[in-house]
């Protein structure tokens, strides 16, 4: 299998849009990566099951660097709670590395698609109620983020996402404003995406490559490619993000969630 023209233009196109959303909403691109590379695997011959689990592992590896564009960006107009990210990132690290050195080479790529549907389409719906927190709710106290932290890391490494679906929620019921919430989960996606990557280089070491340069559960051409393309656009993102409508930025962020919930739960009955 060759890096062909088609498939160059394909990454591309999804890394850009990829970098684009993590900067708008604070993901860091796993949330749509996964989906489009599942497919993408699959229509160049990988098998279902294991087309989840590279689409999985490729895009957390990518978040590596799109995180760092995008909080970069957010950073200069504010929004990064770094409070709230020393709080979050120990458990981040722990709920991660066992997330992708342990749990998820034994799990099944279809039961994973399935997982991935489920949760995200749960947070979507949260999100379009769009209730509002109690006035007096407050991020919990240092042993209360570290655990939060930890299922975080632990739920992103299944999905291949950031976490912003699971932090973005969670810090406006704390009454984090918005665009704080967004910015900060911008940042927790690097110790996210960086633990659990090493957690699915351990898992993988001794896979088969399913595809020429593919190593374990990464493809390297596509981490490559996406990364370039995201970290380019993720700038763009933040910089609209900081220009639009908070409750409009929210239903954003779920309506892209439902549809994507919805490919992977067709994805999950295949085969």
């Amino acid at each position: 299998m060759t890096l062909d023209g088609w498939l160059l233009l394909e990454l591309l196109a999804l890394g850009s849009v990829a970098g684009f959303m993590a900067g708008l909403l604070g993901i860091g691109g796993g949330m749509m990566m996964v989906p489009m590379m599942t497919w993408i695997f699959g229509r160049i011959g990988v098998e279902p099951g294991q087309a989840v689990k590279m689409a999985i592992a490729t895009s957390m590896a990518t978040i590596v660097f799109t995180s760092l564009s995008s909080v970069r960006a957010h950073h200069a107009r504010g929004a990064v709670r770094w409070d709230l990210l020393r709080g979050l990132a120990p458990g981040i690290v722990v709920g991660g590395l066992l997330t992708g050195a342990g749990i998820f080479a034994a799990l099944d790529g279809r039961g994973l698609a399935l997982f991935f549907a489920a949760f995200i389409g749960f947070s979507a719906l949260q999100m379009l109620r769009d209730r509002k927190p109690k006035p007096s709710r407050q991020m919990p106290g240092h042993a209360g983020q570290v655990a939060v932290g930890g299922l975080i890391g632990f739920v992103s490494g299944l999905l291949g996402a950031g976490g912003a679906f699971l932090s973005v929620p969670f810090m406006t019921w704390c009454n984090v404003p918005i665009r704080e919430a967004v910015g900060t989960s911008a940042a927790l996606g690097f110790p996210i995406a960086a633990a659990n990557t090493v957690g699915y280089l351990i898992a993988g070491r001794a896979l088969a490559p399913a595809l020429p340069g593919a190593y374990g559960y990464l493809y390297l051409p596509a981490l490559v490619i996406i990364a370039v393309a995201s970290v380019s656009l993720a700038p763009l993102g933040a910089h609209v993000a900081h220009r639009t409508d908070t409750r409009l930025l929210k239903r954003i962020f779920a309506v892209m969630l439902l549809g994507l919930a919805a490919y992977m739960a067709w994805q999950s009955r295949r085969g």
